[in-house]
């Protein structure tokens, strides 16, 4: 469907430049109970907001007259080449915003060659989506369930499936409290559901369910135990999304995993927590290269990558502006999403002066006197 001039009977496609033109998109035409899903914070919905401004806030030093003719946004994570350092964060539901859902995803993330965390709450089963792109790399997002069975079969499923990390989300012990979501009774439409779960609930189906699974299977005794049980059971890497302080940081370096995701889960859970980048800087130092960092929320622009692989993130992942280049255009639209993004990355690199990614570093960020 087409964004339409009306003059003469006239029908021109409106031009997408920037990552706003297509979450305007996705606003317009997707159903508001879908909108406000994706689009939910926690409570007042600070901190998801505070994940942009603080974005703005951070002002550049660029180098100039540094030869930038030539320029190479190619990175490695845990090891693997991408062609950019802009990934796909884990975000349930794609069917919600377009038809095909994961497999749109995950054709489109092959296509540029970068990372796709595939969520457990996909509408699409992980057997799917790595049928619909077999050479796309991939991790899978993992909580951990009251039912420790649950989360270890689906562990050995995407272990033999070609899964290259594990990615454990551990600040969801409960779901925070998302107001319109509540206001509009969310519920996955009948003809979807949690894929990866395909009768595995059935007999529990006459209880409250809570996002397409039955209420309270989530484990909200999860601790640092658990990561050693995870490592106990799979021989993947494990990377750990949620952490947002230098205490927990250095415990995810004792506790041997092998990468951290700097989350607030999007502003959805604990409002009032720091904005990601902001949590960053004091992560980074504490780690000191031990395991790779990476980071998500608030990622808009190719100079917020800058800015964020400035600050020491190996790696960001976008989750909202993926959703809405579903919505646009299923995997077309999430391709020019990504393209936006690299195209805007490499231009912001060059015009602070960085011909590789190698060459950015905390130089590059203005740190204002107090």
């Amino acid at each position: 469907m087409n964004i339409c001039e009306r003059e003469g009977g006239r029908c021109a496609e409106m031009a997408m430049v920037c990552l706003t033109d297509f979450e305007e998109y996705a606003k317009e035409h997707l159903s508001k109970a879908t909108w406000d899903y994706y689009a939910a914070g926690a409570d007042e919905c600070c901190t998801r907001d505070d994940n942009l401004l603080a974005y703005k806030r951070i002002r550049l030093r660029p180098r100039i007259l540094r030869d930038v003719s030539v320029s190479d946004t190619r990175t490695t994570v845990q090891g693997t080449e991408i062609s950019f350092p802009v990934g796909i964060a884990p975000t349930a539901f794609h069917c919600l915003a377009w038809h095909e859902g994961e497999v749109a995803t995950a054709r489109a993330t092959e296509a540029l060659n970068t990372c796709y965390i595939t969520s457990t709450y996909s509408t699409c089963s992980v057997e799917e989506i790595v049928a619909a792109a077999p050479n796309g790399y991939r991790w899978f997002q993992l909580y951990v369930y009251r039912d420790r069975k649950l989360s270890e079969q689906i562990v050995h499923r995407v272990e033999g499936l070609g899964y290259k990390a594990l990615v454990l989300t551990v600040d969801v012990p409960y779901t925070g409290k998302r107001r319109d979501d509540i206001r509009n009774q969310f519920k996955l439409p009948p003809h979807l559901k949690v894929k990866n779960f395909d009768g595995v609930f059935q007999q529990e189906t006459a209880g409250p369910e809570e996002y397409g699974i039955p209420a309270n299977t989530l484990d909200p005794s999860i601790s640092w135990k658990d990561v050693y049980w995870l490592q106990s059971i799979t021989r993947l890497p494990i990377i750990i999304k949620g952490i947002l302080t230098k205490e927990d940081a250095e415990l995810a370096v004792e506790h041997g995993v092998q990468g951290i995701i700097v989350s607030n889960h999007g502003g959805r859970q604990l409002d009032g927590g720091p904005a990601t980048i902001d949590a960053l800087a004091e992560i980074v130092d504490t780690v000191q290269g031990r395991l790779e960092v990476y980071l998500d929320g608030g990622i808009r622009t190719g100079s917020d990558v800058l800015k964020a692989l400035a600050l020491g993130a190996k790696c960001v992942f976008i989750g909202r502006p993926a959703v809405w280049g579903l919505a646009y255009k299923g995997e077309e639209g999430l391709r020019e999403v990504l393209q936006i993004l690299n195209d805007e990355f490499r231009l912001s690199m060059a015009l602070s002066g960085c011909r590789n990614v190698a060459e950015i570093n905390r130089n590059l960020i203005q740190f204002s006197k107090l």
